[in-house]
Order: structure tokens, then C-alpha cells, then sequence
């Protein structure tokens, strides 16, 4: 039998199969999906297979080829559905397979190699030297780098002496603790007739005859009143043993959720349900756009549906945007399914991530609940699948392999016949002309479920707040509110989408502000480790007392970021208790939910925080939301900007009044006549909607023409102008005169970590070559990137332009 397998080596030149003989001891045990160790040239590495036959292709000699050495799973980790799903994307988004399978996979089973010296000959090899290796027979090839003892072993490899042997390891270590079991050789009759006189030891004993068949940790034993002595004196006696057992990591073990009833539909979620429910039941596959206002009841709908779905002994998965959004939701799909919930997001550690996936993958979780690569989860019979919050740009991965959640939903519910539903209170312009044009199914939530009215949206005009003598970050409007609701003892959710204490810094007499020296951005100035930090590289350094470019000492920070507003409300309103998420402050894990939950028990008067806090937050308490700055997305050099500060300021004015009390939304900016803005305080989509369509018209961008922006960066500035020009031409003799061409030019960011970048845009409709001029310059860019790091980065529908 012959194995097509996928190696473990991230290159176009060996992104495909190759065969392997499989050896007749595997052959009862292989399957497809599973990871295998081979060799492959001279080293020995880790691959998936991805198909099995009886013969290889005719054009090879089968006495050539190489068996496998070992497989690495007793369940494959892939399943068919996922190897199809890698070849699709492979084809349509020019992307190496094997980049897409390390997507798939939790992190915690991708191989690590160690390049180590294994002795051959001992008697050839000096002893000073072999004192080197370790128990093992093996001696790092770092080390003895470190150690210049490369020179003496190069003519030991050359005459087979020693031998360059690569190990592969996992990254997964099972979880284990101390447990206690009895010793089966013994008879337990016998036993507790001789313990008879020792009261506590013989209920221990009894206790573990009974519970023989489970695992008993030796903390529960402590925690039940057993005494260490009776453990520590039936060990003695050979009775009992201690051993580890491998226990899951459950990221919510030490929590107790409440059970959560269903709640009764409104007509226009009923109407919803029903039109889901139909296409469960046929399984057919039928993509709905689900379009609520903030507060309507979309969660309601997603569980109901779920419900239906698992009584038909089906899967369901679930997609949220941010790590953020996941606590809350965590909670209310906790609190209706209980253990049936898997959560897959980056806040959770490896083995936890690892023990997640597992759970999908055997069966024991039927719902999943995550971020972004979640959509990957082995689910065999997936009922529906859910997008919440679907114009998020989140769900776009921006590194390589760059796919975005939506296309990878939309094969999966055809895969498996099955709904797709975007959710979303603000869907992005693509997703509602598709309704609109009939292409998906809209179901609209208009109201609110409680019938609770919309909050009231004041626009604050920052321009006359400074005419009028006041140059705070706080509008009189604004100041007054919040003191109002920290009289009434209610919260405030406070937002600023920019982090940091201060914009940049600038001299008040020369103008000079201080730059990233290996990007072309000012620095951003931080409080709390009093430093300067490039956002894009990591560069740090010292603020500067004198201006380095006229020594004057009027260099002041300017702009505000989080940190400095912090600061500035603890001023102005003393008693009041700030809790602030930004970056900064949830690097750590579980820091999100800490916070969260500091803030729904009411251990906090204001919520200040960038855009983590705009979306899926509930809390009866807040009703007042306040826009520092509604400008700060508007001026970027990007056509979504519009469509963005939209979406962003809908989705925090829909935090304030959510239950009884009623909500205030106030929106601070210097362009109070945008369209964006005004449609906001309308809290009407169809209107924006057709604004901002007719400009996408004008402009030639989607959803009326399809985008690609491919982006050149380099160190060497002449080497990123002449790629340009190449990849120009190139797609200049593919593509038809209806296709635009812009560029090349520098792109926004000019130059990032010491890289000059270029990009080109290209828009088109339909263009038959254009697949073929994007896999050659795909080939042809990787390897010239390996002999000279000239990077092209090709990114189908851009969600980013920067």
C-alpha cells in the first residue's frame, strides 16, 4: 500500500504529494489524515497523509520508494472534509497547502525539530569529544556551536564517524496529576479482613475497591477527610499505589454555570427561527443574512436554532470576532449546553487549545464557540454554522496563509449541506448587496426585544467646544452626563480607539517629532513605562527632555490615547472607579474576563477602552456611552473608512440601554455634517447603505468590482522598483482592458522594520487569466524571496489597505 503524503516543509518547491511505501505493521493502523514521520533526503520530518492507494502513479519505480518510520496519532487529526477543504483553497486563494493544514491544527501538535550529532563509530571519535554527548547519544548542534567544536566533528561526518540526525518533538504535553488506585493482585476480601483494626485505612480501602473502576485524584481523597498517614501506610504495605493520570485541560473547570431557559421569541425572531429551522430540517444549504439592531435578540435566535440542530444529532459551530466578545458568549452558550460547549481562542494555552480541539474531534463536544481559525474545527456532521458580528475585519487572517472565515463557512455549510448565518447589526456593504440582490436570505430583527427604545444620540461639535474655551478631551455635555450617572450610582462606557498616552510628541518650536527609525510613523508615547513605542515593529526608546533636532525644551506630548484619558477622568472626577481594556491591559491571559467581570459586578463606575469594548457587551447598568473622538477611523487612507466609523459607532451606542433604564449616546467629533456620522444618530443602515454604495460605484470598489493589492517590500528601495514594474507588466499581458491596474506606488506605511513597500491594486470583474499570472508570480516571487528576501505579499479581497 502506498501513502500520498504532505511534508512538512513550508515551500512551493515540495507543495505536493509524495508517495511512501507503507510497511505491512502500520498498514491495520493507517488512515488518512493522520501525521507520519518520514524521511525525506537526509533528514526525518513530519507529514500528513492525504490519500491511500494501492499502487503509485505509473510513472514512478515503487523499488525506490521510502517507507514511512512512524505515525504520529491513533485518530487522524484531519478529517476528509478538512484535506478537501486545503486543496480548494489551494487552487482558488494561491496558497501552499501544507500553510493551510498549520492553520488547521492547534499549535500544540506542529512538529519541532532539534538538529543533534549521534555517535556511529566510538572508537573513531575522541574521547574528550564524546563526553560531549548526553545520555541519549546525542549532542545539540547548537551547543556544540556554542562550544567551537564544529570543526573537529566536520571530518567525522565525512568519514562516518559521526552521523547529523534531526529529532522531531511535539510542543503537546499531556496534563497530568497524582492519583491513587488499588493493586489488583490482591483479594479485596482478604485485605480488608486484615485492615479490620485500623478503622480509617480499611474506609479508605473499601472507598477505592468501590470507585476501582474510575480515576480517584489523590486531592479529592485529601478533600473527603482522608488522612495522608492511611494513604502513605497502604502504599507501604503494597495495597494501594500512587500513579499520574492524564486529566483534560478544561479552561472552566473551576466555574459553575447556571442553568439558562429558553426565552420566548418575539414574532420577528420567530419569523427568523422558522426560516432557519426549514433549511435545518431539509438540510439545505442556504445562506442567511441575519440583520439586527444592537439588543434585538440575535443570541436568542443562534441558541434556539443550536437547540433544534443538536436534537437532530448534529454540530453546530459558532464564530465571534474578537477574544473579547468570548466571555459573555461563553457564559450564555455554558449556561444552555453545559459540557457540550467546546471554546477555541487564542486566550486559552496550547494544551488547553489542544484539549478543546480533541473534544470536537472525538465527539464529546457537539457546539463550538471561538475566534477566527475555529472555523476549522473537525467537526464530521456540522447542522449550522454561525457568523457573529460578520463585517467584522477580524475574521480576515492579515498573515499568511490569508483566508478569511466567511469563504472558509460558506465551502463547510456547502460541504455539509447545512445554513450559514451572518449575524450582524451593521453587515458590511458586500454581505447586504448580496441580500439585497437576493443571492442570501435577509431576516431582519428591526426592534429592540424588550421594545426598549433605541438610546437618544447627541453629536457634540468639538470645532465650537474649542471656540468656546474649552480645549479638554471632554465636552461640557459630555462632563455633565457622566457626573449625572455617577450620581445615580449607573455605568459609563467610555470609548477612544487609540491606545497609548499620547499620539506622538512634537517640539512646539521647530516642529520636530520624533520617528520610528525603521518605519516611516511617529512614535507613540506610554505613561506607565514612560516610553516611546512603535505599534508596528516593537521599537522602543526613551522620550527625549530637549528636541533632538533644535535642543528647545517645549517638546510636549500631543493626542490623546487611553492611558492619558485615564488620567485625565480620575482629574476631573475623583470618586469615580476607572477600569480601562485596551491592549495594554489584557496582554495577560484571562485578563478580559477579569475585567469584565469587575465591571458587571459593579466594581467599576466607567468603562474606558478602545474598540474590544465596542461589541457583545450587556450590562443592565450602562446608560451612557460616550465617543471621544468619532474621527479617528474616518481619515484613514482607506475606502472602508466610512463603512468602519459606521459600524463602530452603531455597535457602542447599542451598549447603553439595553434593559430597563434608558440610554444616552454622546458622540464627540469635528466632522458633525458626515454622512457617517449622521446616519448613526438616524440609527438608520438602509440610508448609509445606499451612500456609501453610490460612492463605491464612483470609485470602482466592491462590492461592484473584485480587489487584489499586492504589496512589495524589500531593504534595498531600487530592488522593490524594479519587482513593481516587472509584476505590472506581468499583469498588464494577462488581464483584459476592463480591468484596472493602479500603480505601483509607496504604499501607505512606506517603509516598515526597515522595508520599503510598494503595492499595486487591481480591480476587475471577471478576468479568465488572471488565476494563472497570480501562480506565476507566486512561484516566481518565493523563490526569489529565499535567494534575496524580496517579499510579494498577494492579498485577494484586501480588508486592510494600509
Amino acid at each position: 500500500m502506498i501513502a500520498k503524503v504532505i511534508v512538512d516543509i513550508p515551500s512551493k518547491s515540495v507543495d505536493f504529494t509524495f508517495d511512501y511505501i507503507i510497511p505491512s505493521r502500520l498498514q491495520s493502523m493507517i488512515q488518512v489524515g493522520m501525521r507520519v514521520v518520514v524521511p525525506f533526503g537526509h533528514r526525518t520530518i513530519q507529514g500528513y497523509v492525504m490519500v491511500i492507494t494501492e499502487q503509485p502513479d505509473n510513472s514512478i519505480d515503487i523499488s525506490k520508494l521510502k517507507e514511512i518510520k512512524e505515525i504520529q496519532d491513533i485518530k487522524p487529526e484531519l478529517t476528509q472534509e478538512l484535506i478537501e477543504l486545503t486543496d480548494w483553497y489551494n487552487n482558488y486563494f494561491v496558497t501552499k497547502r501544507i500553510s493551510m493544514l498549520e492553520v488547521m491544527l492547534p499549535s500544540a501538535i506542529k512538529a519541532k525539530y532539534t538538529k543533534v550529532f549521534s555517535v556511529v563509530d566510538s572508537e573513531a571519535v575522541p574521547l574528550q569529544l564524546q563526553r560531549r554527548f548526553n545520555e541519549e547519544g546525542h549532542y545539540l548542534y547548537k551547543t556544540a556551536q556554542q562550544n567551537d567544536d564544529l570543526a573537529t566533528i566536520a571530518p567525522l561526518l565525512k568519514n562516518g564517524a559521526i552521523e547529523e540526525v534531526t529529532i522531531l518533538s511535539q510542543k503537546l504535553s499531556k496534563k497530568k496529576q497524582r492519583a491513587v488506585r488499588v493493586i489488583e493482585d490482591f483479594d479485596y476480601d482478604a485485605v480488608l479482613g486484615s485492615l479490620e483494626k485500623s478503622p480509617k485505612q480499611y474506609d479508605l480501602y473499601a472507598y477505592l475497591v468501590d470507585e476501582r473502576h474510575h480515576t480517584v485524584m489523590l486531592k479529592h481523597i485529601e478533600e473527603m477527610g482522608f488522612s495522608k498517614s492511611s494513604v502513605d501506610t497502604l502504599t507501604r504495605k503494597a495495597y494501594i499505589e500512587k500513579y499520574d493520570a492524564i486529566v483534560e485541560r478544561d479552561p472552566f473547570e473551576t466555574r459553575v454555570f447556571e442553568k439558562d431557559e429558553k426565552q420566548l421569541l418575539t414574532s420577528e425572531q420567530q419569523q427568523a427561527f422558522d426560516a432557519i429551522l426549514e433549511t435545518i430540517k431539509t438540510h439545505e444549504q442556504r445562506t442567511f443574512l441575519l440583520h439586527g439592531v444592537t439588543g434585538s435578540g440575535k443570541t436568542e435566535v443562534y441558541l434556539q436554532t443550536i437547540e433544534e440542530v443538536l436534537n437532530l444529532d448534529r454540530q453546530a459551530m459558532m464564530l465571534v470576532p474578537e477574544i473579547a466578545l468570548t466571555p459573555q458568549m461563553v457564559l450564555r452558550f455554558k449556561r444552555r449546553f453545559g459540557d457540550e460547549v467546546a471554546v477555541l481562542h487564542s486566550g486559552l494555552s496550547k494544551g488547553e487549545r489542544y484539549d478543546e480541539w480533541q473534544k470536537i474531534r472525538d465527539g464529546k463536544a457537539r457546539v463550538s464557540v471561538g475566534a477566527r481559525s475555529s472555523v476549522f474545527a473537525p467537526f464530521k456532521d456540522l447542522g449550522m454554522i454561525i457568523i457573529d458580528e460578520e463585517h467584522e475585519s477580524s475574521y480576515k487572517q492579515e498573515d499568511y496563509p490569508r483566508y478569511h472565515a466567511r469563504d472558509i463557512a460558506q465551502w463547510r455549510s456547502q460541504y455539509h449541506d447545512c445554513p450559514l448565518i451572518l449575524g450582524s447589526a451593521t453587515p458590511s456593504l458586500e454581505s447586504y448587496a448580496r441580500a439585497d440582490k437576493g443571492v442570501y436570505e435577509l431576516l431582519s430583527l428591526p426592534h429592540r426585544v424588550n421594545q426598549q427604545a433605541m438610546p437618544e444620540i447627541e453629536i457634540v461639535d468639538m470645532r465650537a467646544e474649542l471656540s468656546a474655551g474649552n480645549r479638554s478631551m471632554f465636552s461640557g455635555q459630555l462632563r455633565e452626563a457622566i457626573q449625572q450617572r455617577l450620581d445615580r450610582k449607573e455605568q459609563i462606557v467610555l470609548f477612544l480607539n487609540r491606545r497609548g498616552y499620547a499620539s506622538f510628541m512634537l517640539c512646539r518650536d521647530c516642529g520636530h517629532v520624533p520617528q520610528c527609525p525603521n518605519c516611516d510613523i511617529s512614535l507613540t508615547y506610554h505613561k506607565s513605562t514612560d516610553q516611546l513605542k512603535c505599534h508596528y515593529c516593537g521599537h522602543r526608546e526613551t522620550p527625549p527632555n530637549k528636541c533632538p533636532s533644535c535642543e528647545s525644551e517645549h517638546i510636549r506630548q500631543v493626542g490623546t490615547g487611553t492611558q492619558r484619558v485615564e488620567e485625565l477622568l480620575q482629574e476631573a472626577f475623583q470618586e469615580a472607579r476607572i477600569i480601562r481594556m485596551d491592549v495594554d491591559t489584557t496582554s495577560r491571559k484571562g485578563a478580559h474576563e477579569k475585567l469584565l467581570d469587575d465591571f458587571g459586578a459593579g466594581k467599576g463606575d466607567i468603562l474606558l477602552g478602545t474598540q474590544m469594548i465596542a461589541k457583545g457587551l450587556d450590562f443592565p447598568n450602562i446608560t451612557l456611552v460616550g465617543v471621544l473622538n468619532a474621527d479617528t477611523m474616518l481619515n484613514l487612507p482607506d475606502f472602508r473608512a466610512s463603512e468602519r466609523t459606521y459600524q463602530l459607532l452603531t455597535q457602542v451606542a447599542g451598549r447603553a440601554g439595553r434593559h430597563e433604564k434608558e440610554g444616552e449616546v454622546i458622540i464627540q467629533t469635528y466632522n458633525p455634517e458626515h454622512y457617517a456620522i449622521k446616519d448613526v444618530q438616524d440609527n438608520d443602515y438602509t440610508a448609509f447603505f445606499q451612500k456609501e454604495m453610490n460612492y463605491r460605484k464612483i470609485g470602482k470598489y466592491p462590492p461592484y468590482f473584485f480587489m487584489i493589492n499586492f504589496t512589495i517590500a524589500h531593504k534595498d528601495m531600487k530592488k522593490v522598483m524594479e519587482a513593481s514594474k516587472h509584476i505590472h507588466k506581468v499583469l498588464l499581458q494577462h488581464l483584459t482592458e476592463k480591468a484596472l491596474v493602479l500603480g505601483p506606488s509607496p504604499a501607505a506605511l512606506s517603509r516598515i522594520n526597515n522595508e520599503y513597500r510598494f503595492q499595486i491594486l487591481v480591480k476587475y470583474k471577471n478576468e479568465p487569466a488572471l488565476h494563472e499570472a497570480l501562480k506565476y508570480l507566486d512561484d516566481y516571487y518565493h523563490d526569489l524571496y529565499l535567494k534575496d528576501k524580496l517579499s510579494l505579499r498577494i492579498d485577494i479581497n484586501p480588508q486592510m489597505m494600509m
